[in-house]
């Protein structure tokens, strides 16, 4: 479907209704989108193009729009949903240059195989004339690839961000219309892809604070016509804030465990802390990232599985650590049955995190009376953790 955002500005990307999983990796319960974008002006730009799935899709919006002539491809960034097209772009329109930072031209080469005299390589700050119309371009690596770059359009002040601000959400929606559910699905596509490079991010939006946008237009998900609305939520998300929540992950194989995460949540709630419980056999791991964007603390409650935690566990503290939330304070409890290293191979994985832990409980077997005073115990200490940080 080609829209007019703006004069002589179209968006020619596609919508994949049907898609649930992206990178053999990440859920997408809503879809997404491939957005890619058509400034007319004496010089042609397309913005990027789509997956390759979606190959006809866009060419049939270029043939709709007539276009014989494309003098620019701007590819801000490598990955194949985004990039997955230029070669037939390429075949189609033999003037066109590929634009993109030296570090995308590598990938380009590596990836596609674009030849290097078909870019034209860009730095930060560069600017790219297309008649009345200019394309500043900005280096933002690391959101979320070393490559990475948006552009300006100064003109109409558009920023065209890529995968920065995007949302896995496919919609009929041209503009987001409904916020709350551009929020969330906003939230997840920056816990599952942005959370690892906060630091990064924040250093991009105080470089973005000094230009006036008008509208983003990122490249998954609906455009933004009120740009504050997202930005002022990656502002919170990159923020030292914390939540006064509890993350409680977990598995169980004998009810020993799942004992003693109900107890838990109990203790938990009759303290005034909000809880949020995972039973790793069930859970999206989408919704898990969402939830470690805010949390102050995070529980892993797991029995012993050959000296260690259960497989399902392991693989979550795995993905927390490769994630990296801002998350202050971690605990661990679970049952075992002989012995084991549970407690010592958590905090090895959970390496990246810069967390203080809580005593750690374990019980032999099924929970005995004393087990469910330790409980207690660690309820108390994470209500005065979270005093002493003042979010309760």
């Amino acid at each position: 479907m080609v829209y007019e955002f703006r004069p002589n500005i179209f968006s020619v990307g596609t919508q994949d209704w049907d898609r649930r999983l992206f990178d053999e990796l990440i859920p997408l319960p809503e879809g997404t989108s491939y957005n890619a974008y058509l400034i007319r002006d004496k010089k042609i730009a397309l913005i990027d193009t789509v997956d390759p799935r979606k190959r006809e899709e866009l060419i049939g919006n270029l043939k709709e729009l007539g276009i014989k002539k494309i003098d620019y491809l701007i590819a801000h960034h490598a990955e194949q949903d985004h990039s997955g097209v230029i070669p037939d772009i390429l075949a189609l329109y033999p003037e066109a240059k590929v634009v993109g930072s030296e570090k995308c031209q590598e990938m380009l080469s590596d990836l596609l195989s674009v030849p290097k005299e078909r870019f034209l390589v860009v730095k930060d700050g560069d600017t790219l004339s297309l008649g009345e119309k200019t394309l500043e371009f900005l280096s933002t690596p690391w959101v979320h690839w070393p490559e990475t770059i948006v552009s300006y359009l100064r003109e109409d002040k558009v920023l065209f961000s890529c995968d920065f601000f995007g949302s896995h959400l496919a919609t009929s929606d041209l503009y987001v219309k409904d916020e709350p559910r551009v929020a969330q699905a906003a939230k997840r596509y920056y816990a599952e892809i942005m959370m690892p490079f906060r630091s990064a991010i924040k250093k991009h939006l105080e470089k973005l604070a000094k230009y006036e946008v008008s509208l983003i237009a990122p490249s998954h998900g609906p455009v933004y016509p009120k740009p504050d609305f997202i930005i002022n939520l990656y502002k919170d998300w990159v923020s030292e804030r914390v939540a006064n929540e509890v993350v409680l992950i977990y598995v169980s194989m004998h009810y020993s465990t799942k004992t003693l995460v109900d107890y838990f949540i109990s203790a938990l709630m009759r303290r005034g802390l909000t809880v949020k419980p995972f039973n790793l056999t069930v859970t999206d791991i989408g919704e898990l990232a969402m939830a470690l964007v805010d949390c102050a603390t995070l529980v892993i409650a797991s029995p012993t599985v050959l000296a260690g935690s259960h497989p399902l566990v392991f693989y979550a503290v795995y993905l927390t650590n490769a994630l990296k939330p801002k998350v202050r304070f971690a605990g661990v409890f679970g049952s075992y049955g002989w012995g084991g290293k549970m407690v010592e191979m958590i905090k090895e994985t959970l390496g990246n995190l810069k967390v203080e832990f809580l005593e750690p409980v374990l019980v032999k077997g099924y929970p005995k009376e004393g087990d469910f005073s330790s409980l207690e115990k660690l309820a108390d200490e994470i209500l005065r953790k979270h005093k002493e940080i003042g979010i309760c």
